[in-house]
Formats: C-alpha cells, structure tokens, sequence
C-alpha cells in the first residue's frame, strides 16, 4: 500500500519559509498598521517596559551567566568549559542576532517609520554611512528577542510557548511604540531564528558536544 507523502524538509526550514511570507505581507501592511495603530504613549506603561526586555542584549548575558553558575557542578576548573556550554549559547545567540540585525541596518538603510510620519524612507550612503542610528529593518531588539527564544527553546523545550511569546510580544510593542514597522521585526524574526538555528548546529557537531547537551535534556528538534 502506498503511504501518503510526509514533508522531509527540516523544521527550521518550514520555519524560515513561512516567515519570509509573513515578510512580504508585512511589507504590504506596514503604512496601514501605523496610521491605524501607533501608541507613541506605549512605554509609559510598566508592563510595556516590562515586554521590551526580552529585546535587551545584556539581560541575556547575564541570564548565560547564570546558565555557567547553575551547570558549574563540581565548581572545579576542570568543568568549566563543559558548564559553560548553555550559557554560551544563549549568550552568542543573542549577540550574533543583535549584531546581524545592526549590519542589516547599514546594508538596507530603511528609516525608522516616525520621522517620516509612516513613509518608506531610505538613507542615501552618503549620510552617516555606519551609523544605525534611526534605521529600523530589521529591528535588533526583536533580533535579540527571537534569538534568546529559539535558543531557549533548545535548551528548554518544555518551556517553548513561553519563550516565543514573549519574543512576540517584545516585537509586537516596537511596532505599536511606532518604532518599528510591522516588516521590520517579522525580518528581525528570521534573523534571530536563524542565527539560533545555525549557532545550535554547529554546537551540536562534534559528537562530543552533542553527547553533553543530550546529558542536560536538551532536545534539536525544537522550533
């Protein structure tokens, strides 16, 4: 008996395929989404502020800090390197998402959506050429949110929904603050994803590595 075609792509692959969709209707919504949904206020609000942290580079750093205390077990220099390997991990995710999505910025040169009341705007070479400042696409802290997530999601897979919620939400405030359009995180997204997905990779081979994280419960499989 024949059985039904299965998908063989990797998850992670399915995974970046639906987020550059999203990318494009993004782009598609982006002028609308401003003019009908910008709270500029947004930040004034505690839980706000709150929801932007999973975008802030150095709570992950110390969060990987933690990650090397807790695992640190015997607290021996002898088991540092192999203690470490979490924290590691969650801290290069997050720092090689935010600085991909700082680079992005330079290359692509699209403004922020509010100095330019919701207007595509690029910045010509010849204006600041490596300064990010005021450019938005991708968003780094969206970068920075979605990387600690998929990272997280590795290493805590019980805890997955939480981690890309939380993700969601420090990207859905940037673009309700009208710091961002809607495109800028959905790309910062993808960024940071797969940044994640490939730092997971590489730590995983050699088999030793993997034979440690299996030893921790870590699953590769997570999304």
């Amino acid at each position: 008996m024949t059985q039904p075609a299965t998908s063989t792509s990797p998850r992670w692959v399915r995974v970046a395929v639906a987020l550059v969709i999203l990318f494009v209707v993004a782009l598609l919504a982006d002028r609308w989404l401003f003019h009908h949904f910008t709270r500029t206020d947004l930040y004034g609000r505690g839980w706000a502020r709150m929801l932007r942290v999973p975008g802030y580079f150095p709570f992950w750093a110390l969060a990987g800090l933690a990650l090397v205390l807790q695992d640190w077990t015997p607290r021996a220099l002898q088991t540092l390197g192999t203690a470490a390997r979490r924290g590691l991990l969650l801290f290069w995710s997050t720092a090689l998402g935010g600085l991909v999505a700082e680079l992005l910025k330079i290359i692509i040169r699209r403004e922020r959506p509010g100095p330019n009341d919701g207007d595509w705007v690029f910045r010509a070479w010849s204006d600041r050429p490596f300064s990010t400042a005021q450019l938005g696409l991708p968003s780094s802290e969206a970068a920075v949110a979605f990387a600690a997530a998929a990272m997280l999601a590795r290493l805590f897979p019980q805890g997955r929904e939480l981690w890309y919620a939380l993700a969601f939400a420090c990207a859905l405030t940037r673009v309700v603050a009208g710091a961002h359009f809607l495109s800028d995180v959905v790309l910062a997204a993808l960024v940071g994803y797969l940044v994640s997905v490939m730092l997971w990779q590489s730590a995983i081979t050699p088999h030793p590595i993997a034979g440690s994280m299996r030893q921790t419960g870590v699953r590769s499989g997570a999304p």
